[in-house]
């Protein structure tokens, strides 16, 4: 995919999640890994109109090169490439239900959504709560890196998700399937549910490697 191809591709998907809700204002944000660096959507502005020759191109010194001044959580995508080679591209949301389960007292910092779908262990996996720091805290991006080596996707608490994939389709689907997920977890709450096996969940990942 050529860089123009690739602007596109951004501004599409994030137009589509912006349609549908699952981002909202200027919050959120994207970036994609190219040969010289990562294009990245700029700070201040709306996932529903992202022009492809204002986005944010950084150089892989981490320079601002081209294009509108990038979003100010740019860190959080840095340190999800710095700890996963094969990450492409990596999406961060507030949307709605992720954001309000990373507010409750009573979930598990390890693993906070339960295997609810086959789906969810598919393309998410193990999610690990991050503790809260205020946006733009460089200790936030420390915390992030010492769980993305392990995990392609997190919760930050009070603020939402940060998701790696390899390519930024695999990565905003993976975004979707965790929202959904939230969604489905706050439903639930207060009903007797039938969670995925153990050994249904070792049996996805085996089968489906994230």
């Amino acid at each position: 995919m050529t860089e123009n191809q690739t602007r596109d591709e951004i501004c599409r998907l994030g137009r589509s999640m912006f349609e549908r809700g699952l981002t909202f204002g200027s919050s959120g944000n994207i970036s994609v890994r190219i040969d010289d660096g990562w294009l990245m959507t700029p700070t201040g502005t709306t996932m529903g109109a992202l022009d492809p020759v204002r986005l944010s191109k950084i150089a892989l010194d981490g320079t601002h090169v081209s294009g509108d001044v990038p979003t100010k959580e740019a860190f959080l995508h840095r340190v999800m490439y710095d700890k996963r080679g094969t990450a492409g591209a990596v999406v961060h949301l507030h949307s709605t239900h992720s954001v309000a389960v990373s507010c409750m007292a009573d979930i598990d910092p390890k693993n906070v959504l339960p295997p609810i779908t086959a789906y969810h262990v598919m393309k998410v996996g193990t999610l690990p709560l991050i503790e809260y720091f205020p946006p733009g805290d460089l200790d936030l991006a420390r915390a992030v890196g010492e769980m993305a080596s392990n995990h392609h996707a997190v919760l930050l608490a009070n603020h939402g998700p940060v998701v790696a994939g390899k390519t930024l389709a695999d990565a905003v689907s993976a975004t979707e399937e965790l929202e959904e997920t939230a969604k489905l977890f706050l439903m639930l709450r207060g009903h007797s549910t039938r969670f995925l096996t153990d050994t249904q969940v070792a049996d996805l990942k085996e089968r489906f490697p994230t």
